[in-house]
């Protein structure tokens, strides 16, 4: 079974940085795709598809510090979906890829020039306790 995720696109917001309770920093955004196609009339088309990202560890606190709004990157991942009950008992379920590298893919003064970030051996195991949102 297979199980992985590679996407390019531009991110929506800044990245968002927290920690856990074990001090492990967690950083989210989100990432759009786009898709381009031309309909039988020969109208150009798109459809932009926005993904959760969520890195974990060192490379957290990369993203944090060097991505923006509008950042082009490369990421691999897998998709996970979790569930949780919210502060009213309903039940909640969110889809997201949790990266296991990223990529700059445009050169910007002060950032790391287009270099990998981590690798899998990078990434620590978490628990169900160490998610913070």
């Amino acid at each position: 079974m297979l199980n992985r995720v590679f996407l390019i696109g531009r991110l929506g917001q800044d990245p968002q940085i927290k920690y856990t309770p074990q001090s492990t920093p967690v950083t989210t955004f989100n990432l759009a795709t786009d898709r381009r196609w031309k309909d039988r009339d020969g109208n150009l088309r798109s459809d932009t598809q926005w993904h959760r990202i969520v890195l974990w560890g060192s490379q957290a606190e990369t993203a944090a510090e060097y991505l923006k709004k509008g950042s082009l990157i490369f990421v691999e991942g897998n998709i996970q979906t979790r569930s949780w009950e919210d502060k009213d008992g309903n039940q909640r379920r969110t889809t997201q890829i949790r990266a296991l590298r990223f990529q700059f893919l445009e050169p910007k003064s002060g950032a790391i020039d287009s270099e990998t970030i981590a690798h899998d051996d990078d990434i620590p195991e978490e628990t169900e306790d160490d998610v913070p949102f």
